[in-house]
């Protein structure tokens, strides 16, 4: 059985022509009009694409997840572009499936104003994202160390003390040491975060990744998404590369987009 997956909704075009294949790799991607809208889709097996196969998949083929997660973004992302400019889309979560072409329909009627009041909010809106990474652990640590006067006083009692009591002393002390390296790394992200907060319209925190799905050795301190206009982009660019300078020697910014508005729609 066929059914129709969503990949975004968008204000209606004249870019009906996609080149990226739908997210089974076989179907085309094609727009459904409606009123002033367009809901961006391509024709699916319903039996594949089910909540419950996804769910099944997520704990036993993950890369059968990533491939199809990465084709669910290549079809928003060239949704979102008319020739060099960035139309404004509503992401739709990956897995959204309708069985028939009138339930689609009649959803986009239910909430055509919603929709219309939230593309009409990130009109002219980009969402870019940025995340930073704790370049050495060590270097704070031993900065941590060196101003406290608490820590400093505890090293030099636990090096005039028996071993086998030194031994249980430093085990507390790395603890004590490894609060203060999460409370400092905490800080560091919320100042971080509020210096970038100054041009964008809105901003937001997401979950901290795991090294396994950034592919990176270094752990995150900070993964945040802006919802900048597009006359602001470039003073936002500026000022990420200005701030990336100014903590090198302890972190790394990254930052990329635009994106699909997920985190603002």
């Amino acid at each position: 059985m066929e059914g129709l997956y969503l990949y975004c909704i968008r204000e209606k075009t004249d870019t009906h022509c996609f080149s990226a294949k739908g997210i089974d790799e076989k179907g085309e991607v094609f727009v459904i009009p409606f009123r002033k809208l367009e809901a961006v889709v391509s024709n699916v097996s319903v039996e594949e694409f089910a909540s419950e196969e996804i769910q099944k998949k997520a704990k036993e083929d993950l890369s059968w997840i990533k491939e199809k997660v990465v084709a669910h973004e290549k079809v928003i992302e060239e949704a979102m572009r008319k020739d060099d400019k960035f139309l404004s889309v509503i992401p739709m979560k990956f897995g959204t499936i309708f069985k028939e072409r009138v339930r689609l329909e009649e959803t986009l009627k239910k909430d055509y104003f919603k929709i219309k009041k939230v593309l009409d909010r990130i009109r002219g809106k980009q969402e870019w994202s940025v995340k930073v990474y704790l370049k050495d652990r060590e270097k704070i640590e031993q900065l941590i160390k060196e101003k406290n006067e608490a820590i400093k006083e505890k090293e030099e009692e636990i090096a005039s003390l028996p071993e086998g009591i030194a031994f249980f002393m430093e085990e507390e002390l790395k603890e004590v040491i490894s609060k203060e390296v999460e409370k400092e790394l905490s800080n560091a992200a919320e100042v971080l975060f509020e210096r970038l907060g100054k041009q964008p319209v809105a901003s937001v925190k997401g979950k901290i990744l795991y090294k396994e799905l950034t592919g990176r050795q270094e752990p995150m301190i900070l993964n945040a998404a802006y919802l900048i206009s597009e006359e602001k982009i470039e003073g936002f660019k500026n000022e990420a590369e200005k701030l990336n300078k100014e903590i090198q020697t302890k972190f790394y910014l990254e930052y990329s987009g635009p994106w699909p508005a997920y985190n603002f729609v």
